[in-house]
């Protein structure tokens, strides 16, 4: 006597298109906005989720008046929907690679200051060049799962090798004050001179009270400084010396345009600080589309503009 099909096929659902319906939920945290971001009707939305947990006989996901998250099993079935959902649309993307317009919803996430100061310009202009492609940014400083986006933007020194790493372009670091306050300051010529100075410490950091600095001739320096302000991100630390708060290190894509219009000025410009990279990382794949292509190119043309100007 012949056995049966397996379980896992009889279990697995019918329509697997409902696993779009059911990652949009997810990502959303409601039905309403995730039947807003597929273009449907709510009840399309619920209809179609309730047949996926009928279909697998388990509950997906916990329903309460103001969110709704994934049970276990729905956590366990998202990440696999967010590999299969993205096969798809590569296998899709692959058969249309000749086109060259990009099309679809860009995903990308970055840095916050960075993001703010370099990606947002770069963004509307891609934007601007291909209407048929929408992007939807996600700034912030805490690490997002490349996985869930298109590219992924890292400032700094990269920790996860087990992704694609493109390099783009290059960071410094450098000292700055306002201008009002390098008035009142007396000697600035070694960083040990540092130590004496009201400084901004950024706890974003991992060492924000600690600087190494080297001479091109070959001299090297490491510092401790004492803050006399302590915030926790970039963009804090930027406006509290902007303000006149003091000393502090920051990112030279920050504050290029301050630098420019004198609104800051750099102490020590004959030392220089660990520089970085700047990195887009990409989920591993063996095909990019055309947004990711065209958007990359944007990035790296805008880091070689930014790394002409005098710094």
């Amino acid at each position: 006597m012949e056995r049966p099909a397996s379980t896992s096929a009889q279990r697995a659902p019918r329509n697997l298109s409902r696993l779009v319906y059911f990652a949009a939920v997810v990502e959303a945290g409601s039905f309403t906005r995730a039947a807003e971001r597929l273009g449907v009707t709510k009840a399309v939305v619920s209809q179609q989720v309730a047949r996926l947990e009928q279909e697998l006989g388990a509950a997906l996901l916990v329903r309460t008046t103001r969110k709704v998250t994934p049970t276990e099993a729905g956590t366990t079935l998202h990440a696999r929907s967010v590999i299969i959902l993205r096969a798809s649309a590569e296998a899709f993307d692959e058969l249309a690679q000749d086109a060259a317009e990009p099309t679809g919803t860009l995903r990308l996430t970055a840095p916050l200051d960075y993001g703010a100061t370099v990606v947002v310009p770069v963004v509307t202009a891609f934007t601007r060049d291909h209407p048929r492609c929408a992007v939807e940014l996600d700034l912030s400083d805490r690490i997002v799962d490349v996985q869930t986006v298109d590219v992924a933007i890292r400032v700094g020194w990269p920790r996860d090798s087990s992704n694609v790493a493109r390099r783009i372009g290059t960071m410094d670091q450098f000292v700055v004050c306002s201008s009002e306050v390098r008035r009142r300051l007396g000697r600035v010529n070694e960083p040990e001179d540092l130590t004496g100075l009201p400084f901004v410490a950024n706890q974003a950091l991992s060492e924000p009270n600690h600087w190494r600095f080297s001479h091109s001739d070959g001299r090297r320096r490491s510092v401790r400084v004492a803050a006399r302000i302590a915030v926790n991100a970039t963009p804090a630390a930027h406006a509290a010396v902007l303000s006149g708060a003091g000393v502090s290190v920051l990112p030279d894509y920050l504050v290029g345009a301050d630098l420019a219009s004198g609104r800051l000025v750099r102490l020590l410009a004959d030392w220089h600080l660990k520089s970085g990279g700047i990195h887009a990382v990409l989920p591993a794949s063996r095909f990019r589309p055309a947004k990711v292509r065209h958007f990359l190119e944007a990035m790296s043309a805008a880091e070689t503009r930014r790394a002409r100007r005098p710094a």
